[in-house]
């Protein structure tokens, strides 16, 4: 999956896309991202990265329509979005999957938008809203958890549960622990060892690792772009454990990985 974000003010690429003049870039963007081996786009109208302020609807479908309208004929398109008249609008454009890092708990409607349109939806956890929330090297007390794993666990079975009763095929949901949301450099480290009790649930498990600021404690490298080396080996970790999805930044070099390790039977 790859990130296209449309946004001024997102951690690693913000400022990129999002003006008029630049709407055919991001489409451009999208299409060689698809080329480099890229099953999905996934296109972001409002930042998610911590300390974000929330952009309203009219501004986030004025940001997206135009690539999200050019890309879905030729691409297979989700649109990054936690309200339900921004995902009926990216609907109506062509998306085909609606990502919500609010696991539909932002928007009242969104589970049922998702129902009565059988698209595909994926169900991510998060602890607070982005204008609450810290980096993940940044706090003075880490989040309390006491076991992350199955803290992550039971909420995403529960929200998956919601999804179901609201009329969703189980057949489209996929469930990410969001890494990096409300979590500590040590939380978001004892996540992907414990990916696979995520994948005992039985949905595909999308995971979304690139650049982030846990990684760049671990590396040491402050620099959102300069992390790619430290996001690929978390998404070949990430891969072995079962995740089906691996939402990346540096499309080609993803690919390139996962294919080489998949060919080596690693």
């Amino acid at each position: 999956m790859a990130i296209l974000n449309l946004t001024p003010d997102s951690f690693s690429d913000g400022g990129r896309f999002g003006s008029s003049d630049t709407a055919a870039e991001a489409v451009q963007f999208g299409l060689s991202c698809q080329a480099s081996g890229a099953a999905i786009i996934d296109i972001g109208a409002e930042s998610t990265r911590p300390g974000a302020a929330p952009v309203d609807a009219s501004t986030q479908i004025a940001r997206m329509l135009p690539t999200v309208d050019a890309l879905a004929a030729q691409a297979i398109v989700s649109v990054d979005t936690t309200l339900a008249s921004v995902a009926a609008a990216a609907l109506n454009a062509g998306a085909h999957i609606i990502n919500d890092v609010s696991a539909g708990t932002g928007d009242n409607h969104m589970l049922s938008l998702i129902a009565e349109r059988g698209c595909g939806v994926v169900l991510m956890h998060r602890l607070c809203p982005p204008g609450a929330d810290s980096y993940s090297d940044r706090y003075q007390t880490a989040p309390e958890y006491g076991d992350v794993v199955s803290c992550v666990k039971d909420f995403l079975r529960a929200r998956a549960d919601a999804a179901m009763d609201a009329g969703i095929s189980s057949d489209c949901i996929a469930l990410d622990p969001g890494l990096g949301f409300g979590k500590s450099v040590r939380q978001n480290i004892e996540l992907v060892a414990g990916l696979r009790e995520l994948c005992d649930l039985g949905f595909p498990v999308l995971v979304s690792a690139s650049r982030k600021s846990f990684l760049g404690a671990i590396c040491q490298e402050p620099d959102p772009s300069r992390r790619d080396g430290a996001s690929i080996a978390a998404a070949l970790l990430c891969a072995q454990s079962g995740a089906r999805v691996i939402r990346a930044h540096a499309v080609a070099a993803h690919v390139q990985a996962l294919r080489t390790v998949g060919a080596l039977g690693c």
